[in-house]
């Protein structure tokens, strides 16, 4: 063999075994990066439906995704607030959405909110009422004047209470008595935090948590494949001092309190949780009530179902439902739990 034609064809193999080596290399190193957690989560927090709002996303770092999650929760403000002018229940309270046949003609997203509220009024059989609209707004637990409504005020407006005399076909509704009213602010949260849950996994989304204001929403499960850790408040206390911690993944842990809003006077408290058979704050032996649930919407819905209805209904009317559990916090302190409770959201935490 010539020395020269030998020398090329080594210089070759060296080269060709250096290009090899490199793109091995550079594979590894690709395929390193690619199995690397992100080193931070992202999120974002405004002042939304009168609470903070704040998302959390775990798996990835797509600020726009971020943007158009709480932009989407604008958006459903807009059509679900009682006291926001222009709104679709505004206008519906007051009489100036468009009509056909004496019906009122609502969004796709109205219609199937309402649908919601007369299911769980039907459900209580009255202890929520999604017609407790002309009471509610007698009420008001953010003014500093601390206002009681007169008990003639009171009666007047009970006699416009009754979801019996609220029909929905379709997208269509009308009050069958005129002065009625619609309040969905005790299930619209949890509506609105599903919609938000869609988005997000549309988007490819698999590990996120949504908070409006104490509703909270888990998408699937920590980058570390745990489960989420969620603290249920413990009333009357700072909001980061907690009764208990709970173990959930994909779920939704809502809870409802005389805690959240309320005024002192004359040395009592008024709570905004009312009760549709008196027109005042229900009254028992309840401080708070939370629920574990699949859907949001349902855990908000129940939630307040429930303390209305008590300890003793609340707990019989959860066991009787499928894929829902509840923890009830009484005035003593002691946490009463539904059966199966920690089958489904196993306790972390919970004080004695």
């Amino acid at each position: 063999m010539d020395v020269k034609n030998g020398t090329e064809v080594k210089n070759r193999r060296i080269v060709w075994r250096g290009l090899i080596f490199a793109i091995m290399l550079t594979s590894c190193f690709i395929f390193f990066l690619r199995r690397q957690p992100l080193s931070e989560p992202i999120s974002a927090s405004d002042f939304k439906l009168n609470t903070i709002v704040k998302v959390t996303i775990y798996d990835s770092d797509d600020e726009t995704i971020l943007k158009e999650v709480m932009e989407l929760c604008d958006s459903y403000e807009k059509i679900f607030s009682r006291t926001r002018k222009g709104s679709e229940i505004y206008r519906l309270n007051e009489g100036t959405l468009p009509r056909q046949n004496g019906y009122y003609l609502l969004s796709e997203e109205c219609a199937e909110l309402i649908e919601k509220g007369l299911y769980y009024s039907r459900l209580s059989q009255g202890a929520f009422d999604i017609t407790i609209e002309p009471i509610s707004s007698l009420w008001d637990f953010t003014s500093k004047a601390k206002d009681v409504p007169s008990l003639q005020d009171i009666v007047e407006a009970q006699k416009l209470v009754g979801y019996e005399k609220a029909e929905l076909n379709g997208n269509k509704f009308r009050f069958m008595q005129e002065g009625m009213g619609i309040e969905l602010g005790a299930i619209a949260k949890g509506y609105i935090a599903d919609k938000m849950k869609e988005f997000l996994v549309s988007k490819g989304i698999k590990s996120a948590i949504i908070d409006l204001g104490g509703n909270i929403l888990c998408i699937g499960e920590r980058r570390d494949q745990q489960a989420f850790r969620v603290g249920i408040q413990k009333p009357f206390a700072d909001r980061n001092e907690t009764a208990a911690v709970v173990s959930v993944r994909d779920k939704s842990v809502v809870s409802s309190g005389g805690y959240e809003r309320y005024f002192e006077k004359n040395g009592k408290v008024y709570h905004h949780i009312l009760d549709p058979q008196t027109g005042y704050p229900c009254e028992n032996d309840l401080f708070s009530v939370t629920i574990i649930s699949d859907k949001s919407v349902d855990g908000d819905g129940l939630s307040t179902v429930c303390f209305v209805l008590g300890l003793e209904k609340g707990l019989e009317l959860i066991n009787s439902l499928s894929g829902v559990h509840a923890v009830f916090i009484t005035k003593n302190g002691k946490m009463h739990f539904s059966d199966e409770f920690e089958k489904e959201a196993p306790l972390v935490y919970a004080q004695d």
